[in-house]
């Protein structure tokens, strides 16, 4: 995937600057597909020259530095993000440093010595499971099943818990192997 499609989904969910738009990843999608704010203002400039965002005009303001442009989805962009949400995908591989970190201490003899990166990783982990609880109470908490978008988003939200949930889990398995050895 790429991240033009992401920004293609927020601005068909709301319309909005750059600005409104990086702060929509920094809050939800940038969660599982993260972006910084040079990546995502770089997108829309190659997705409007490509046609598929346009920008709105200002309501009662004239352009000038301080009014951020606003960014719509047009109807070809529309398309093109329906077109791509129907293709088939195939599973994205795992990329872990704190795996590869694990298997060279393993392999070097220093596996004990990545215990503090282990601890750490795990309390990150641990962080982001309480932090994605959090919206879930905040934002989910009554979920009606006949309202779609907020399922899904509901769903989106679930995947990020389970994943946290396994790798603070894994940490733990793994600890204790330090600790047993």
């Amino acid at each position: 995937m790429s991240l033009k499609f992401a920004i293609l989904t927020s601005l068909t969910e709301r319309e909005g600057s750059g600005i409104e738009l990086a702060r929509r990843f920094d809050k939800s999608i940038g969660y599982f597909w993260p972006a910084t704010h040079q990546q995502i203002y770089r997108e829309l400039d190659h997705l409007g020259t490509a046609g598929l965002i346009r920008e709105l005009p200002l309501e009662g303001a004239t352009p000038s530095r301080g009014n951020p442009r606003r960014f719509g989805v047009t109807p070809e962009g529309r398309v093109r993000l329906e077109e791509w949400a129907r293709e088939l995908g195939t599973p994205e591989p795992v990329k872990s440093a704190m795996a590869v970190r694990l298997r060279a201490a393993a392999a070097t003899g220093t596996a004990h010595e990545v215990r503090h990166s282990l601890e750490s990783e795990r309390e990150q982990r641990r962080a982001n499971l309480d932090r994605y609880r959090q919206i879930e109470e905040r934002d989910f908490a009554d979920v009606d099943p006949s309202d779609t978008l907020h399922a899904l988003q509901h769903q989106i939200l679930k995947l990020g818990i389970q994943v946290e949930q396994a790798w603070v889990g894994w940490c733990d398995e793994t600890l204790a192997l330090l600790s047993a050895s």
